[in-house]
């Protein structure tokens, strides 16, 4: 694999290869915080399943985790109810639809995947606590944990921008409680969809919490065990079928990694006994990926030799 500096240097190089393919993405509008960011910026951090550290770029750019945090509180939900009950409510199979679609949810009888918008609101709902501060306390603390970072807080004014904007989400939520698939205060549940989407990470945030999944849920420098085996690998599994939306096929054989993207510009990506891998760049595809973040990591993966397939 070569040394620590030589490997640092291939992420320079990849990050500087890539860096102009911004200006094929666009900065999502549609929640005006997000469309602040820097267009340019762009970051890499990984880390070995010996817990070394190898990053570049802007890589201690905070931002909002999004549709990354959709993996992590299904763990969560896994262990608060069980395999079972939650996939009795949330299906495991791609749908080939945007993330924010409601077409599959007509006429059957449970969202796709929990990587889906409605899927991960139907999770949400599953998170347990006698209510919505508590809730959102254990699912921060349970991301602290993953990311090794006391520090990781919400983005008050993305949470409220997402709040004012979030009618497609409300309205999925409320076709499944009418469908049986949710039950409880709608507000409340959607309301505890985008916060948990609101908390603020970096580069290093998500590699640390890729790894634990690498690792197969066992946190590589305290040996301690975070996630359950079989939970992890369910969680690998649906992200690398279903992890970057509508662009999950074709990314699986372009890049080959299990990952979950999000529209704050971030991307968590796994190496099996390997790696965890942490990537931004904020101007998005048409699907709502990094452009640059996908850009780079199919580089690394072909330099690196990293596809799972």
């Amino acid at each position: 694999m070569g040394s620590k500096k030589e490997l640092t240097q291939i992420l320079e190089d990849s990050l500087k290869n890539n860096q102009n393919y911004y200006k094929q993405g666009e900065l999502p509008n549609y929640i005006p915080t997000l469309a602040k960011a820097d267009p340019k910026a762009v970051g890499i951090s990984m880390v070995d399943v010996e817990g070394d550290f190898y990053s570049a770029g802007d890589f201690e750019t905070n931002f909002t985790i999004q549709s990354v945090s959709k993996p992590l509180v299904l763990i969560l939900a896994i262990l608060d109810n069980g395999t079972e009950l939650v996939f009795d409510k949330v299906g495991v199979e791609p749908t080939g639809d945007p993330f924010n679609s409601i077409i599959k949810l007509t006429g059957f009888a449970k969202p796709y995947n929990p990587m889906i918008n409605a899927g991960a609101i139907a999770v949400t709902s599953m998170i347990k606590g006698k209510d919505n501060e508590e809730k959102f306390d254990r699912i921060l603390k349970f991301f602290r944990r993953l990311a090794k970072n006391d520090e990781l807080e919400l983005d008050q004014e993305t949470y409220l921008s997402e709040k004012d904007t979030g009618d497609r989400n409300r309205s999925l939520a409320y076709y499944m409680r009418d469908q049986d698939i949710i039950e409880g205060d709608i507000e409340e549940i959607v309301d505890l969809y985008f916060k948990q989407c609101s908390i603020k990470v970096n580069c290093i945030d998500l590699a640390n919490m890729a790894v634990i999944l690498a690792n197969q849920g066992i946190d590589p420098v305290t040996e301690e065990r975070i996630i359950p085996k079989k939970i992890a690998r369910i969680v690998r599994t649906l992200m690398a079928t279903c992890g970057m939306y509508d662009k999950s096929g074709s990314f699986a054989i372009e890049v080959g990694l299990a990952a979950k993207s999000g529209v704050g510009g971030g991307i968590m990506a796994e190496v099996p006994e390997r790696f965890g891998i942490g990537v931004y760049g904020p101007t998005l595809d048409d699907k709502g990926n990094s452009i640059v973040g996908m850009r780079v990591l199919k580089e690394l993966s072909e330099k690196l030799n990293l596809s799972i397939f």
